[in-house]
């Protein structure tokens, strides 16, 4: 199962072990599910992991990032036209459509209102892990 991963999901999940977030970063590394991506996508990582607030050793991120993109599935992501909230999440639509991914697991739906989601199924960790487990879509 292809997913794409919105960035709070990943720092909320190294930030605590436990709960959804980690849920589905677990999925990752047991290859339950695979992250589908760009460069976009892993340059944000990177640069918010590097953030000064988070004091994340920088050498466990960069291992972090490598294995996702290792084991990944990367996507040519065309632009497309959506109004979201903040146009700087319209990378994770843009690569959840070409990519083909079954989910895209954000922590704000608010950023991704029903109208611009281009058909794409965006879900909280919750209810992917909640899927996953029942293997079957939301």
């Amino acid at each position: 199962m292809k997913i794409v991963l919105d960035t709070n999901v990943l720092v909320s999940a190294i930030l605590s072990p436990h709960g959804p977030p980690a849920a589905v970063l677990r999925a990752l590394l047991t290859e339950q599910a695979f992250l589908c991506f760009d460069e976009r996508i892993l340059s944000e990582y990177r640069e918010v992991f590097s953030r000064g607030k988070f004091s994340f050793d920088e050498d466990l991120v960069e291992e972090l990032v490598a294995y996702l993109e290792a084991t990944g599935s990367p996507a040519l992501a065309p632009p497309i036209d959506l109004a979201l909230p903040d146009s700087a999440d319209q990378m994770f639509i843009e690569v959840a459509l070409a990519g083909h991914a079954e989910f895209l697991v954000t922590g704000n739906l608010k950023h991704f209102p029903k109208s611009e989601r281009a058909g794409i199924v965006v879900a909280t960790p919750k209810q992917f892990i909640d899927a996953l487990v029942r293997g079957a879509p939301i």
